[in-house]
């Protein structure tokens, strides 16, 4: 794969990434507050809590892509964002800096190496191309997890997985961060 067509691919998962946000936290929008940040069994015991941690990791790596630096990401807490509504528009706001960030990269930035400080003290140099790469993972990861426990809800959960074939175009027409 050349350069060009992974960074293409970064922003295609951007999109992806977004787009699958928008459809599952329209979904937990029709949660009740209480139902949101009810106890459930998965990783993290709510989908509340799950969504959160998401989204507070997605600002971690992009502090750490940009320089910005993770202690500077200005959200506290946990659940910086008790109510999906409140989520879905945070979730929204970072989605198009990644997409703006993903589409922004000159693919020879994908082999940049940034320093990355861990919880634990270590510090590790990552190229961007990886750093990405272990963001789209995680994100998929936990919005699995938090389908899986929307699915133990009367909401039932979107599909998220109609997005990269020519025949999934059809299925998510007028959708946003499609094309």
């Amino acid at each position: 794969m050349s350069d060009t067509a992974l960074r293409d691919h970064f922003s295609t998962m951007a999109r992806n990434s977004a787009w699958s946000n928008h459809r599952l936290l329209s979904a937990c929008e029709q949660l009740t507050d209480a139902e949101f940040a009810q106890e459930r069994t998965s990783f993290f015991p709510s989908i509340q809590l799950t969504l959160n941690h998401n989204l507070i990791v997605d600002h971690i790596y992009m502090a750490d892509m940009i320089g910005k630096g993770r202690k500077n990401i200005g959200l506290a807490g946990n659940i910086p964002y008790p109510k999906a509504t409140e989520l879905k528009l945070a979730q929204t706001e970072f989605d198009n800096s990644l997409i703006g960030f993903c589409d922004d990269l000159a693919p020879e930035d994908l082999d940049r190496i940034i320093s990355i400080t861990w919880g634990t003290g270590e510090t590790s140099q990552e190229p961007i191309y990886l750093v990405l790469s272990h963001l789209f993972v995680h994100q998929i990861h936990h919005r699995g997890q938090a389908h899986a426990m929307l699915a133990g809800t009367n909401v039932p959960p979107p599909q998220l997985d109609e997005f990269f074939l020519n025949y999934d175009k059809p299925r998510r027409q007028g959708e946003p961060f499609t094309e």
